[in-house]
């Protein structure tokens, strides 16, 4: 009943409703164009293309663009390319001093960055365009098609497919301003849950028609990733509460202040954010081998383009725990949480002002981070033990990894920010 009462309020705010139904739309105008197939492609020859989607890399790069990928639509490429630019300028904004200038000059700075960044998403674009039209090539060849042949198909098509990213990464800023949560992560989750009934639905087929467990073994899957879920929602929303005294003000003859407040620091402050940028590195042998047609490379690139072997998890993990720790890095910052204490003539009970505050705050966030990120490896590593446990490849994508923590993250940021809209209307009338 409570549910269907905040139901209720939130289509009677009329901002808050318009904002959901204008995500709706965007979402749906996404959705469409996932099965936009490019022009001078039989959309019947593809099975070749759909069936190499399945399972290894490939599926989790058609997952990310909602299956736009295995159906060679003007969305093929997806969002990806944007998030590969923005780790690029992410580091540079590190290592180079002209870029830590720009992210210094505030406002200004940041759009001249943001600016970059689509730059350099265009020219991954460029590059990844006609990578996917040779893989294309091969793919309809094995189901007996073929390409338009000339050189204006590949220039046309790949303006096609870089023209379709940049919409979706358009679509991802429209929702962000005029609807609710974040537009690129929202992208990513809806094409994650448009493969979730289907999975669903095969594993359930899979286990109570062949005898691999019956329904018994499928409900112990739901029970174990019902746990995984909940562990996730742990992940995310778990704090270490830091204690903060303020001294007491007398203004006139009353005291004012000094009671003890605390400072909620995020054991994943990074969220979902190291998983997308590992993700997107990890997609890298892809490009580099060209999408090749027979997927038997051998040696150091059979051992990344396999996601459930050994060394693609083991250098996955490494990456997730060394981005957790360089995004906490880029959004906590306790050199200015200190100076912002003092000058509000706050402390740390015990703990001196200034230079010992911020090193306070530095071994505590060091403390509570390095479990936080082992945490968050494990559950990105999960599905791979799932496809061990005899769980089908579409399906075991949820029991953890890219999947999961996204979609467990967006959610709740999304629910988050509705909650926030519900507090102020409330608020304002009450004011």
């Amino acid at each position: 009943m409570r549910a269907v009462e905040t139901i209720k309020n939130i289509w009677k705010i009329e901002d808050l409703r318009n904002r959901i139904l204008t995500t709706l739309l965007l979402v749906a105008i996404y959705r469409f164009g996932t099965y936009v197939v490019l022009p001078g492609i039989d959309p019947k020859a593809l099975t070749a293309l759909q069936e190499q989607t399945r399972g290894g890399l490939l599926a989790l790069l058609d997952m990310f663009s909602g299956g736009a990928f295995s159906n060679a639509s003007i969305f093929a490429l997806g969002i990806m390319p944007y998030i590969s630019a923005s780790i690029v300028m992410q580091l540079l904004a590190i290592a180079v001093p002209s870029f830590q200038k720009l992210q210094r000059e505030g406002e200004s700075g940041r759009r001249k960055i943001n600016q970059w960044t689509r730059y350099l998403t265009i020219a991954i674009l460029l590059f990844q365009g006609p990578t996917y039209l040779v893989n294309l090539s091969v793919q309809l060849k094995a189901a007996g098609a073929a390409l338009p042949g000339g050189i204006w198909f590949t220039i046309s098509s790949t303006i096609i497919l870089a023209a379709g990213s940049m919409f979706i990464l358009w679509l991802g800023e429209r929702i962000t301003d005029k609807g609710v949560g974040n537009g690129i992560s929202f992208i990513i989750l809806v094409g994650i849950i448009a493969r979730l009934p289907h999975s669903l639905f095969q594993e359930f087929v899979s286990r109570t028609s062949e005898k691999t467990g019956g329904l018994v073994m499928f409900l112990f899957e739901m029970l174990f990733l019902l746990l995984v879920i909940a562990g996730a929602i742990l992940l995310v929303q778990g704090t270490r509460k830091v204690p903060v005294q303020y001294a007491k003000r007398i203004i006139g003859n009353k005291q004012y202040g000094g009671a003890r407040q605390y400072i909620p620091l995020k054991v994943n402050a990074a969220n979902v954010m190291p998983i997308i940028f590992a993700q997107a590195i990890m997609f890298i042998p892809i490009s580099i081998v060209g999408f090749s047609s027979t997927g038997e490379q051998s040696g150091f690139w059979a051992a990344f383009m396999d996601n459930t072997g050994f060394w693609y998890n083991f250098v996955f993990a490494v990456l997730i725990i060394l981005f957790t720790y360089f995004y906490t890095a880029i959004t906590i910052n306790p050199t200015q949480m200190s100076d912002d204490l003092k000058r509000n003539n706050g402390f740390i009970p015990g703990v001196k002002p200034g230079k010992n505050t911020k090193d306070y705050l530095d071994t505590i966030m060091d403390r509570i981070t390095l479990p936080g990120a082992f945490f968050l490896a494990l559950v990105a590593i999960m599905p791979a033990f799932a496809r061990i446990a005899g769980v089908s490849m579409e399906f075991s994508q949820f029991f953890g990894g890219t999947s999961l923590l996204i979609l467990v993250g967006v959610v709740l940021d999304t629910l988050q920010q509705v909650e926030s809209h519900l507090l102020t209307v409330s608020y304002t009338h009450l004011t």
